[in-house]
C-alpha cells in the first residue's frame, strides 16, 4: 500500500493548457474563470483512471504471506506469475504491474502502441516507464491503430508465453482500449492481409461492429476466449480497463479471455447477408470448415477472472465530485454517449436551453416546443441509461451553478479531408448550436475530451466552446459552416485566439472513451 501512495501523487495531475477568458463568462463567485473549472475536472477525470491507481485499487499483494488478492479472491504467489497486456494504456498498466508483484513476476510480455514509450518519455511520464532491466518484453506496433507484422510478432510471443503455463501457474492479463488491433493472430492458413481484407469489406457493405468482431472472433487465434484457451491449465486474471460502452468484456479487445457466445453459423449468416460466402478465400473457406467439425464444442474460461478495472463511469464518478467541491449542482446524464455527432451537438444545445430555463425566472428561456424537441432527439437516439428528467429536475432545484456530466464515444461521418477529430468537431457543433439559439440569462460553457489525450489525428485532446464561439469567429473572419463542412475542427480552433479553445494534455498513458462537460450559470 505504500508504493501506492507514493505513485498516486505522480498520477493524478496530467499537464494540461487550457486557458481561461474574459467577459461574462468569467464572473463566479470564486473568481476562477469556468474553463479552469473545466481543465480541472477533466483533469479530475483522467487522474481517476490512469494506470497506477487503478491497478492499485484493483491489486493487493502481501510480500510476506505471497497473497495476491483480486477484489475477494486470493491466489497463492510461488515465483509463478506471469504478465501479458496489450492497449494503449498497457505500458502504464505493466509498469505499475511490475513495481507492485515484485520478485514474484517471472517474465512478461506486452504489445503497445507504436512510439508510446518515446512519448512517455518525452513528456516526463517516468511512472508509465518500465523500469530497466524489467522482466517485461515489450513489443511496439499497430502504428495508426491498424493491425500490421509488429503487432503480429507481439500476439504470437503473447500466445508463445500463455501456452507454456502449467497448472502451478498464474498469467496476469492487462488489457485496454486498442488491444484488438495490437493482438492480431489469424489462424493458419488465414494471413494477416486476407482477414484485415474481409473485414474492410464487410465494413465498406454496412457491417455492424458487433458482427464484425463476430468473423474476427472466428478467424483468430487469441481473440473470442483463445487466449485463455492457451493459457489452461494456468489460473487467468484479466484486469481490464474499458473504452467500450457499457463495458462489456466480450467485446473490450474482442474478448480473449471470455468465450466466444458466436459460432461458424452466426458467421457463415453474416457473410451471406452481405454477399460475401462466394467470394471467400479458400483460407477461411478452410478455417470456418475445420471449427465447424470441432467435436469439442465451444470453449469455456471457466478457469478465467475478469475484472473491468477503469472505465467511463469511473471517471466521471471523479469529475462530478471535483465538480460539487467547485461549488456546483453536479448530475451525471450518462456515460453510454452515442450516435452521429451532428444529432449529439443538437442534443446539447437543446439540453443547454431547456435546463438553462430551470435556472432563469419564469418566462425566459426555453419554449414547451424546445422541451419536446429535446424529448424526440434523446428518443432518436436511443441513450439507454440517459438520466435526463432527474438531472431537469435536480437543475430547477439549484440555487446555483449547474455541472451536467457524460461520458460516450460519438460518430462522425466523414465528408471533407480536413483535420480534427470527433470531440473537436462535437465542440465545434455544440459552440454553432449554441449561438444559433442562446441559452437567455445564463453564462454557458461545453467541453468534449478524449481521455487519452488524443483527438483524432491531432495533438490535442478535444475542445471547449462558448455561445460566443460564432460571433467570435465571423470577427476573425473564419466560418463555422464551411470547416464543418470538411471535418476541419482542428484547423478552425487552431485559428480562433491563437487555439486557446483547444485541450492540450498529450498523451495521458489511460482511454475510456470521452467526457462531456455542460456548465450553466445564472448570471
Amino acid at each position: 500500500m505504500a508504493a501506492a501512495l507514493q505513485i498516486l501523487p505522480r498520477l493524478a495531475r496530467p499537464p494540461l493548457c487550457l486557458l481561461p477568458w474574459g467577459g461574462s463568462m468569467a464572473r463566479l463567485a470564486s473568481g476562477m474563470a469556468l474553463a479552469e473549472h473545466a481543465r480541472k475536472l477533466f483533469e479530475s477525470a483522467v487522474g481517476a483512471v490512469l494506470p497506477g491507481p487503478v491497478l492499485h485499487r484493483a491489486l493487493t499483494v502481501d510480500l510476506g504471506s505471497g497473497q495476491l488478492k483480486v477484489r475477494d479472491r486470493n491466489f497463492q504467489l510461488r515465483q509463478n506469475l506471469y504478465l501479458v497486456g496489450f492497449g494503449k494504456a498497457v505500458l502504464g498498466m505493466a509498469a505499475a504491474a511490475e513495481e507492485l508483484l515484485g520478485q514474484h513476476l517471472v517474465q512478461g510480455v506486452i504489445s503497445v502502441p507504436k512510439g508510446i514509450r518515446a512519448a512517455m518519455e518525452d513528456a516526463g511520464k517516468q511512472e508509465m516507464l518500465l523500469k530497466p532491466h524489467s522482466r517485461v518484453l515489450v513489443f511496439e506496433g499497430a502504428e495508426h491503430n491498424l493491425p500490421d507484422h509488429d503487432a503480429l510478432r507481439a500476439a504470437l510471443a503473447i500466445q508463445q508465453l500463455a501456452a507454456g503455463l502449467t497448472a502451478d501457474d498464474l498469467l496476469l492479463v492487462l488489457i485496454s482500449g486498442g488491444g484488438s488491433a495490437l493482438l492480431p493472430a489469424p489462424i493458419p492458413p488465414v494471413t494477416l492481409n486476407e482477414k484485415q481484407t474481409l473485414t474492410k469489406l464487410l465494413a465498406a457493405r454496412g457491417a455492424t461492429i458487433q458482427e464484425l468482431n463476430t468473423i474476427r472472433k472466428a478467424l483468430s487465434q487469441l481473440k473470442g476466449g483463445g487466449l485463455a484457451q492457451a493459457a489452461y491449465p494456468a489460473q487467468v486474471i484479466s484486469l481490464i480497463l474499458s473504452d467500450v460502452v457499457g463495458d462489456p468484456v466480450e467485446v473490450i479487445a474482442s474478448g480473449p479471455t471470455v468465450a466466444s457466445a458466436h459460432n461458424v453459423q452466426d458467421c457463415l449468416h453474416i457473410l451471406n447477408r452481405y454477399g460475401l460466402r462466394a467470394a471467400l478465400p479458400r483460407s477461411v473457406k478452410t478455417v470456418l470448415a475445420r471449427a465447424d467439425s470441432d467435436p469439442h464444442g465451444p470453449h469455456s474460461c471457466g478457469h478465467v477472472l475478469n475484472v473491468i478495472i477503469g472505465s467511463n463511469t469511473l471517471a466521471l464518478v471523479e469529475a462530478q465530485r471535483q465538480a460539487r467541491v467547485l461549488g456546483y449542482r453536479a448530475i451525471v446524464l450518462s456515460t453510454a454517449l452515442q450516435g452521429d455527432v451532428k444529432s449529439v451537438a443538437q442534443f446539447y444545445g437543446l439540453l443547454a436551453r431547456v435546463a438553462g430555463a430551470r435556472l432563469t425566472p419564469p418566462g425566459a428561456g426555453a419554449s414547451v416546443k424546445e422541451e419536446a424537441e429535446l424529448h424526440g432527439l434523446v428518443a432518436e437516439l436511443q441513450l439507454s441509461d440517459l438520466q435526463l428528467e432527474e438531472a431537469l429536475e435536480a437543475v430547477a432545484g439549484a440555487k446555483g451553478p449547474v455541472c451536467l456530466l457524460a461520458g460516450g464515444e460519438p460518430t462522425v461521418q466523414l465528408q471533407g479531408s480536413g483535420k480534427g477529430g470527433r470531440n473537436q468537431e462535437l465542440a465545434l457543433r455544440v459552440g454553432a448550436e449554441l449561438g444559433r439559439r442562446p441559452p437567455e440569462l445564463i453564462d454557458v460553457l461545453f467541453l468534449s475530451g478524449g481521455t487519452d489525450g488524443q483527438d483524432g489525428p491531432t495533438e490535442a485532446a478535444g475542445a471547449w466552446v462558448v455561445p460566443e464561439l460564432t460571433s467570435q469567429a465571423a470577427a476573425e473572419g473564419l466560418d463555422v459552416a464551411t470547416f464543418l463542412a470538411h471535418n476541419d475542427s482542428y484547423t478552425f480552433f487552431c485559428c480562433l485566439q491563437g487555439g486557446a479553445h483547444l485541450l492540450h494534455t498529450g498523451l495521458t498513458g489511460t482511454n475510456v472513451m470521452d467526457v462531456h462537460f455542460l456548465f450553466l450559470r445564472p448570471r
